[in-house]
């Protein structure tokens, strides 16, 4: 898990918004992102999917776990909005949390380890949690806030990255950027196509907030 993130932020005013967050990724994967045991209802997964075409599914318990769980810690009104999908598009990280969208990603190889569903969904709600807390306020996505949000969705010793043995795959990255200021280096797979700052200087610098002076460069595109 890479110990360096960078700040994204549109040049409208969507501070309040996170940006879909790679979450319990891979080991350690360079680009993304554990679980205790929850009895799951008696139906099976089959039961609680409903398939679409384009490799996503509905868990509507998990779902209702969610609104249960945010209604009860305080987050009424993103409550009834949640959403949790499993993702046949996810390889090596187990989740990822949308603030935008209100939605919970999950990666179909957890059922493989059934035991570890529970405390991946929690994880990734925890983010939603945490956001919503923070309101438009930037957080980092392991930080302080979601610490905090774990510990009252009864995971307090979760960790950032999970050890299950999903597949790596390495992607080239092709892309380099570079802040500005301190001079570090951002590889990327894709291109970036929207204002990324380095998250560092905008902390030390300008409160977290997004400020333009550290907006990241292209330095070098690999054909």
């Amino acid at each position: 898990m890479a110990l360096f993130r960078q700040l994204e932020l549109d040049f409208r005013i969507t501070a309040a918004l996170t940006p879909a967050l790679s979450l319990r990724g891979t080991t350690p994967s360079p680009g993304e992102g554990k679980s205790d045991a929850l009895a799951m209802s008696s139906c099976s997964a089959s039961d609680r999917r409903s398939s679409n075409r384009n490799g996503y599914s509905c868990d509507t318990e998990l779902e209702a776990l969610a609104r249960e769980l945010l209604r009860a810690n305080g987050a009424v009104r993103i409550a009834n909005d949640v959403r949790v999908e499993w993702n046949l598009r996810l390889k090596s990280c187990a989740g990822r949390a949308d603030y935008r969208e209100k939605l919970i990603t999950l990666n179909p190889e957890l059922h493989r380890h059934p035991h570890e569903i529970d405390r991946t969904f929690r994880h990734e709600l925890a983010h939603l949690l945490a956001q919503f807390r923070a309101g438009r306020r930037r957080i980092l996505p392991h930080g302080k806030e979601w610490r905090a949000a774990c510990v009252d969705l009864g995971i307090g010793d979760e960790k950032r990255c999970h050890n299950l043995p999903f597949p790596f795959i390495e992607r080239a990255r092709r892309f380099l950027y570079k802040c500005p200021n301190c001079k570090r280096d951002f590889p990327r797979v894709r291109k970036i196509h929207r204002a990324i700052a380095c998250l560092a200087c905008c902390q030390k610098h300008n409160g977290g907030d997004f400020d333009p002076r550290f907006r990241l460069k292209l330095c070098s595109a690999a054909l």
